[in-house]
């Protein structure tokens, strides 16, 4: 998952009505003037709670006064007194943003979340300062009707167009009254969008499952039952255990616990979130926000929240994205049911008197992987060790195709003991950007994985990256090594696609740099990454057992190669379900909006062909944060359209000799580096030689032949 920072001079953040004096900030708060640190690295150890809010209205005014001379500027409006003017403004808030919103997910506390509670609607009004201004979008408008005469080249041009369609899209060309509702929607959405995050976190937390005896553990290693029970003593459960709740609805314990009914009550404590009443509940925030955006899309001229979040993405429209849906979501409930008949045999086999059920899956998922493949997931485990993925695996990967080397540093401050930082050298010898590595759960850490940016690349304004990669790996007792799933594995490959995206940018202006491309696009990249986790050459570099450095053994790399296509049917389908949901949330007029959030779940679910009790959606709606956080919503089914590309260009890597520099450097410099300075699709062409066709996706999710 990618969240991008709001680290952009004006794109990533035109935040935020100011309030106030015209008065500087205090030069003792450290975001009065850029970091002295190498690549303006955050100077975490001097940055404190309390300097948040101060740096924010002093950011949103001095933003404010740069955009008002832009706007009231008595000279014709030209490209740089105008546009140019707009990338170089908020500089300011553009530091306090980017380190705030890292942190309030990565490492939050009662303080940063009741900041995040204050400034949401805050910045949302300040967003609505900036593209409501009449005046500077008149020079906007008068710049963008001669574009074809101004001579500019093609990434200033495609600044110009997008800019446009960012004012327009922000409600730039509506009446006043209309303005007016405009902000209010703006201003409540992002402060619901807040509590849902909030809310999404501590219900998390509330919903651990608490467990009497160690025998109830069954099936966990020493070390998870371990860590289970330092978690209770940290609860002031002394004697207990607790497993805790990760942010999807299928549980890691799942896979080993042999006790049945405490898988149950695992799966039934996961999936009840946010519905079962009490402070946390989030049903009446899904409620209003779905309303809020429905109703905010509607006043910008759309029929729903979905064709509005849409139209700038590479699926540009809601029917795109329904079609892919509904063509994969029959053949991936026929494989999910195909694969639970298969574990069903094994349940009567062994005489066991019920039918597989969603808190079975995991279980017995490993029961057929063994009976298939002769080995189950536990044997991968003492060969993925954390330094080894990163270093011998993901570094070396990198190594490989782009001829980036790497050095860790200890001198930088970092927010958490066990958060590492690197060096990142270009293949000519010259340092590209700073690595920052955050790879342990924490209660205060928001669930899942994600790369952000702390610093973005920009020619205009001479930055280098600074990019952050952050995984949820449950962090073994002291002394014991760090023993990775391959699910955690291939997250790892994920999120470092990710951040080489961030960190190979080389655009002028801050509005295009890195990430800054459509959402249904910004996963492709980091899928492509996922590759190198099975490629046999890295592999055979890192998957070495953590106790001998003996390697892998080759008949157990063939069984993870030859696994490749196992259990797809539930990924996708619960996948698919999730991508489903979001989409018909989304796609409600105001009118239409439901009274009861479970209901129209399943409801919806049931419509859509993708009922299948034992694979619940990936999310549910109640902590679905990606939809309902604003990062994701309407945008979930991103990942699959990405899959597409990703599918497409693993197989030209594979047809042009895998794992080397001229492919990595052709994959650089006509995709990775460009950030969103085009079109996305001409940057696939750029590299593909053509459009992307779907027949890899298909052989890859083993949807082929239903």
């Amino acid at each position: 998952m990618l969240i991008i920072a709001a680290s952009l001079a004006f794109a990533g953040a035109a935040f935020a009505a100011p309030t106030g004096s015209g008065t500087v900030l205090d030069a003792s708060n450290p975001f009065a003037k850029p970091s002295a640190l190498p690549f303006n690295y955050p100077a975490f150890d001097k940055i404190k709670d309390e300097h948040f809010l101060p740096a924010y209205a002093a950011g949103m005014r001095e933003q404010l006064r740069e955009i008002a001379g832009i706007a009231n500027n008595p000279k014709a409006p030209t490209f740089d007194n105008t546009i140019v003017a707009m990338e170089r403004s908020g500089q300011m808030l553009a530091r306090v943003s980017a380190v705030f919103s890292n942190l309030q997910t990565a490492n939050t506390n009662d303080r940063l979340d009741a900041v995040d509670r204050e400034m949401s609607p805050k910045l949302a009004a300040h967003n609505d300062a900036i593209y409501l201004n009449p005046k500077l979008f008149k020079r906007v408008e008068t710049l963008h009707a001669r574009r074809e005469k101004l001579g500019l080249d093609a990434e200033a041009k495609f600044l110009l167009e997008r800019y446009y369609k960012e004012f327009v899209r922000a409600g730039a060309k509506l009446s006043a009254a209309d303005k007016e509702k405009l902000k209010a929607y703006n201003g409540q959405i992002a402060s619901l969008q807040s509590e849902f995050s909030q809310r999404v976190l501590k219900e998390a937390n509330a919903s651990a499952l608490v467990l009497n005896t160690r025998d109830e553990l069954a099936g966990l290693s020493d070390a998870e039952i371990t860590a289970a029970a330092a978690e209770a003593k940290k609860r002031g459960l002394d004697g207990k255990y607790v497993l805790t709740i990760a942010n999807t609805t299928i549980q890691a314990p799942l896979a080993h616990l042999t006790n049945r009914a405490v898988r149950e009550r695992l799966q039934a404590a996961s999936m009840a979130r946010g519905s079962r009443g009490g402070e946390f509940d989030t049903r009446d925030v899904v409620l209003k926000l779905v309303k809020l955006r429905a109703e905010r899309a509607t006043l910008l001229g759309y029929p729903n929240y979905a064709a509005y979040s849409q139209e700038l993405e590479t699926a540009q429209n809601p029917a795109a994205v329904n079609k892919l849906l509904a063509e994969l979501a029959k053949p991936a409930i026929g494989n999910a049911k195909k694969e639970a008949a298969a574990m069903q045999k094994i349940v009567d086999a062994e005489k066991g008197g019920f039918q597989i059920a969603a808190h079975d899956w995991a279980f017995y998922t490993d029961k057929v992987r063994a009976a298939q493949y002769n080995f189950d997931e536990n044997q991968l485990r003492p060969y993925f060790e954390l330094n080894n993925v990163l270093t011998n695996g993901v570094f070396f990967a990198a190594n490989k195709e782009f001829g980036l080397s790497f050095k860790e540093r200890k001198d930088l401050p970092v927010y958490d003991p066990d958060v590492r930082t690197f060096d990142v050298m270009d293949a000519d010898g010259k340092q590209l950007a700073i690595f920052i590595f955050d790879p342990y759960a924490r209660a205060n850490k928001q669930g899942g994985a994600w790369m952000n940016e702390y610093v973005s690349q920009s020619h205009l304004l001479g930055k280098h990256p600074v990019v952050a990669n952050h995984l949820n790996i449950p962090k073994p007792p002291a002394g014991e090594p760090t023993l990775m799933t391959y699910d955690e594995v291939r997250t790892a490959f994920h999120e470092f696609g990710h951040a080489l995206h961030g960190m190979f940018s080389n655009v002028k202006y801050p509005h295009f740099s890195g990430t800054n491309v459509p959402r249904d696009f910004v996963e492709y990249p980091s899928q492509v990454n996922e590759m190198w986790a099975i490629w046999p050459e890295v592999l055979s570099n890192y998957a070495k057992h953590y106790k001998t450095g003996e390697a892998m053994p080759k008949a157990l790399l063939d069984k993870v190669v030859a696994s490749k296509k196992f259990n797809q049917g539930f990924i996708t389908s619960e996948y698919l379900a999730a991508s489903l949901l979001d989409q018909r949330w989304h796609q409600l007029t105001p009118a239409q909006i439901p009274t009861d959030v479970l209901a129209f779940e399943a409801s919806a679910l049931k419509d859509a062909g993708v009922d299948f009790a034992p694979v619940p959606p990936r999310y549910r709606t109640t902590y679905f944060s990606h939809s309902m956080n604003g990062g994701y919503s309407a945008g979930y089914y991103a990942y699959l359209w990405s899959e597409k590309l990703d599918a497409d260009t693993v197989e030209w890597f594979k047809e042009n000799g895998g794992l080397s520099r001229k492919n990595g450097d052709h994959f650089r410099k006509t995709l990775l580096s460009r950030g969103g300075t085009t079109e996305a699709m001409n940057l696939f062409r750029d590299f593909r030689g053509r459009d992307p066709i779907i027949e890899p996706l298909l052989e890859r999710r083993g949807l082929t032949g239903n």
